[in-house]
């Protein structure tokens, strides 16, 4: 016989408390609605997924990729709502989301809000971020960057059969209504080139195809590509006579032989490229991703690969492709190619002795030069724009995304954000405007003495002739509106939140499957902790004379499908770059949390 007291039962896990989802608020108003507003009672019964984006965002177009399957498959259960939060001024312009709603086929209802209401009780942190809520209201999970789409749908399915179960889940139509289309010959075209017969070939993105134009730059002679093309943008003429075509949303590089009207897949296999995937090998073999804009230069095509923040090259005599310039981090660091950094290059102009940049994440006109070395002629940084002219050094652009070179040396920079045409000129170091009243403008090609505008959107190309005089502009300096997150001086812990999603574990097979990059802006303001590592989190140091400042950190994470049968897993890939304002101040933070994906259940 025993006497002992029985041991007492183990109190259950204390489950962490259900966080009920804020309300969602946006001055601008819905969007894909019919013009109803909507609230989170509305949405009761559905499970909603939160896309807080912004149309600048390359990261946030590949989300909408991403998110598509997911959407059609479950649109009895599931609500995809857009929570549009703007960086630039111009995205906070409620046309401005009217059109890129369109524009990029945004197919649910979309919240307008340009103070940043929602995303401040959300506590977001970064463009892209998703945010599910179940059919009772409650957040159940959070992830920033690319790559969660395998997680929320695994995630979808569980919720769905969670709540059928309690009967608590709402099948049936959502919300969305589709705005009625619209008639005009080209719907936000991106780019164009001169045939060499003096016609016009565009990329008319949002239908996508090619268009071309007659010398009158509206007369459609032909359109090009049907159900070949996804959102194509970059052209360039070859020494062949054919066009280089920037397939976009396709991951690829096509030609186009305007004689026999042939086309070819170039480079790409239709994949989005990641990271730990090849950079340089036969080009039909090598994942794209996001190629933007094309040049001819130095003997090869430079591809402004704008979903990677590098640029890379295309030769058609070896058929391969390589990374010529960049490291994949975002923001603006010049120096020898390998080293430098650019942000979503979307603009190249090619001239005998440099290739031009628009680089649009940083406001920046760039260019590198023969020896490989990459300069900034304007720009700051991925924070500060405006419209501001005068000498380079404290001129100021707004999101540009084309560049033309012109005969004198100096090179029109179509400055989308500001809708104007801007002119930067070597020789002087000046900044001036050419033109205004413009709408988006994106590219522009000389023609004579015009230059010939393309006008994303007002759905046209615009000749003007080169004026010999500027503009006179009223000088505007912005910074993003993100309010700073005060942190302490001294030691700061950094974490990057990530749990592998259901079924799925970290996959360290090959060695570690994480990665973390941190810098700042200013350099200075790190006095310990920057660079790359293999764990999820950090100790940094303040510089205590730096009060304040932008935290840089980019994280990877790889999961794979957690199946000890399966010999052959199938692998996810989480990433995000994160831009962190800080002021650093007593009663500041001494652990910043980012959360790259995790759960709040």
């Amino acid at each position: 016989m025993n006497d002992a007291a029985p041991a007492p039962t183990p109190a259950p896990a204390p489950r962490r408390a259900r966080v009920r989802a804020p309300e969602l608020i946006g001055k601008g108003g819905w969007l894909n609605t019919g013009g109803e507003e909507l609230t989170l009672a509305d949405l009761r019964g559905k499970i909603v997924l939160l896309d807080f984006w912004t149309f600048c965002c390359v990261n946030c177009l590949h989300v909408l990729d991403e998110l598509r399957d997911l959407e059609e498959k479950h649109r009895d259960t599931l609500v995809i709502v857009g929570v549009h939060s703007p960086k630039f001024v111009h995205e906070a312009e409620h046309q401005a989301v009217v059109d890129a709603v369109e524009r990029y086929e945004v197919h649910h209802p979309v919240l307008d809000d340009p103070e940043l209401a929602t995303w401040k009780q959300y506590a977001v942190r970064a463009w892209p971020t998703l945010v599910v809520i179940d059919p009772e209201g409650y957040v159940v999970a959070q992830h920033a960057g690319e790559g969660h789409a395998n997680a929320i749908r695994t995630l979808v399915e569980e919720l769905e059969a969670e709540h059928e179960s309690k009967g608590t889940l709402r099948r049936g139509d959502g919300p969305y209504v589709a705005p009625e289309p619209v008639a005009t010959d080209l719907r936000f075209p991106g780019k164009a080139v001169m045939l060499a017969g003096g016609n016009f070939l565009v990329s008319d993105t949002t239908r996508h195809q090619l268009v071309e134009l007659a010398e009158d730059g509206e007369t459609v002679v032909r359109r090009i590509g049907e159900g070949v093309f996804r959102e194509p943008q970059g052209l360039a003429l070859l020494p062949d006579g054919k066009v280089v075509v920037a397939d976009t949303v396709n991951h690829a590089l096509r030609t186009y032989d305007p004689e026999t009207g042939a086309i070819e897949l170039v480079a790409g296999t239709g994949k989005q490229w990641w990271q730990g995937s090849p950079t340089s090998g036969p080009a039909l073999d090598v994942d794209l991703s996001s190629p933007w804009d094309v040049a001819w230069w130095q003997g090869k095509v430079w591809i402004a690969m704008a979903g990677v923040h590098q640029l890379w090259t295309y030769d058609p005599e070896s058929g391969t492709v390589e990374v010529a310039a960049g490291t994949t981090n975002e923001g603006l660091v010049d120096g020898p190619a390998a080293e430098a950094w650019f942000a979503q290059p979307s603009g190249l102009a090619a001239t005998e002795d440099r290739l031009w940049i628009a680089d649009s994440e940083t406001s920046a006109v760039r260019w590198i030069d023969t020896d490989g070395v990459v300069h900034t002629a304007v720009g700051t940084g991925l924070f500060d724009f405006g419209h501001r002219d005068g000498a380079a050094e404290q001129a100021l652009l707004q999101h540009p995304l084309g560049v033309t070179a012109l005969p004198d040396g100096s090179v029109a920079v179509s400055d989308t954000y500001n809708h104007a045409l801007r002119r930067y000129d070597p020789a002087t170091g000046e900044v001036t405007t050419l033109a205004t009243d413009l709408r988006e403008p994106s590219d522009a090609v000389l023609v004579g003495g015009d230059i010939v505008v393309v006008e994303s959107a007002r759905h046209r190309l615009t000749r003007l002739r080169l004026p010999e005089e500027a503009v006179q502009v009223e000088s505007a300096a912005y910074r993003t509106q993100r309010e700073a997150t005060d942190i302490a001086p001294g030691r700061l812990r950094l974490d990057v939140v990530f749990q592998a999603p259901t079924g799925q574990k970290l996959d360290e097979r090959y060695g570690p499957s994480t990665r973390l990059l941190v810098s700042s802006t200013p350099p200075e303001l790190l006095a310990g902790g920057e660079g790359t590592g293999t764990d999820l989190f950090r100790e940094l140091e303040l510089n205590p004379d730096v009060t304040e400042g932008v935290l840089h950190v980019s994280a990877m994470a790889a999961s794979c499908d957690d199946d000890p049968a399966n010999e052959y897993p199938a692998c996810h890939v989480h990433q995000q770059d994160w831009g962190v304002p800080v002021k650093v101040t007593e009663t500041g933070a001494t652990r910043l949390p980012l959360i790259l994906a995790g759960m709040d259940g």
